[in-house]
C-alpha cells in the first residue's frame, strides 16, 4: 500500500506561483493566475486557448508554467485536450512523435482525463471553478477535469482504474490531489440536479440543501474503487473566495482565463 499522500506546497518560481507536489516519479502542480503576460480579464497566467485571449500570450504562459515545474525541455510534447464535460479518458504510453500525434488527434475530439505512463510528456487541463484532480501512481499519473457532469459520472474513479491498468498497480497505490475549485458552500444548484446527485451518492440529502459539494463526491467515488482515504489530499482552495489567486467562471460572469492542473514524469 502507498504511503500517506504528501501535502502540497505553495511555491513562487520567479513570479509564477504553483501549488505543487512531487513523488520520485511524478511532478504535478495547480497553477495560480499570477506570473503571466495576459491582460484584462485574462490577467495574467491564463492557460486556456479557448477563452478569447491572445494565443501568443497563452503559449508564453504555458511555457512559463512548464519552466516553473522544471519541464521546459519537454514543452514540445505538451498535451492539452479539448475538454467537453464528459467522462472519456485517453491513455498515453509513449513519447514517440507519431504516438503523440495520434493522441493529439484523439484528445482534440474531446476528453476530460488523460492517463500518462510516458516520460517527458506534460499533461495540462484547464479550470475556472470545476474540480481539478491529479492521480499519482508509482509509475504514472492522470490529470482529470471533473465538473458536475464528470463528477456524477465518477470520472475520477474511472481514471483511477485506467491508471492502475496502465501502471500495473492497485488503487491502494494511488494518491489523489484535489485542486482549487468552487467549494460546497459556494455552489448552489437546481433541485433537479441535487436529486440526481442524491440518487448517485447516498450521503447527499437533497431535501435539506441545494449546495453541492463536488470534491466530497469525488472523494467517495475514489474510495469506492479502492483509494485509501488517507491518500486523498483535498486542498479546499476556493476559486470564488480566492478569486485573486484563481479564475472563477461564476465569480467573473463567464469572462475569465483558466488556471491549470499539470502533471509530468521526468
Amino acid at each position: 500500500m502507498a504511503a500517506r499522500a504528501d501535502k502540497v506546497s505553495r511555491v513562487d518560481h520567479d513570479g509564477v506561483t504553483l501549488v505543487e507536489g512531487a513523488t520520485p516519479d511524478v511532478r504535478f502542480a495547480f497553477t495560480e493566475r499570477a506570473g503571466g503576460v495576459s491582460e484584462d480579464a485574462y490577467s495574467s497566467l491564463n492557460l486556456g486557448s479557448h477563452v478569447g485571449d491572445d494565443p501568443f500570450a497563452v503559449q508564453e504562459n504555458r511555457r512559463r508554467a512548464l519552466e516553473a515545474m522544471g519541464a521546459a525541455e519537454c514543452e514540445h510534447n505538451l498535451l492539452v485536450p479539448n475538454q467537453v464535460h464528459g467522462d472519456h479518458i485517453v491513455a498515453v504510453t509513449s513519447n514517440g512523435a507519431d504516438d503523440l500525434e495520434a493522441v493529439r488527434e484523439q484528445i482534440a475530439e474531446g476528453c476530460d482525463a488523460i492517463v500518462c505512463t510516458a516520460h517527458d510528456v506534460p499533461v495540462l487541463l484547464c479550470f475556472a471553478d470545476c474540480v481539478p484532480v491529479v492521480l499519482v501512481a508509482p509509475s504514472g499519473f492522470a490529470v482529470v477535469h471533473s465538473g458536475w457532469k464528470g463528477t456524477i459520472a465518477r470520472i475520477s474513479a474511472k481514471a483511477c482504474q485506467a491508471l492502475c491498468d496502465a501502471a500495473g498497480c492497485d488503487a491502494s497505490d494511488v494518491s489523489a490531489y484535489i485542486g482549487p475549485h468552487i467549494l460546497g458552500d459556494e455552489y448552489e444548484v437546481s433541485q433537479e440536479l441535487m436529486d440526481r446527485f442524491a440518487a448517485e451518492f447516498s450521503w447527499i440529502d437533497a431535501s435539506t440543501s441545494r449546495m453541492l459539494d463536488l470534491s466530497a463526491a469525488i472523494c467517495e467515488a475514489l474510495v469506492d474503487v479502492g483509494v485509501d482515504a488517507d491518500n486523498i489530499v483535498d486542498t479546499q482552495l476556493s476559486t470564488v473566495r480566492q478569486n485573486d489567486r484563481f479564475y472563477s467562471y461564476r465569480n467573473e460572469d463567464g469572462t475569465c482565463g483558466r488556471h491549470a492542473a499539470i502533471g509530468v514524469m521526468l
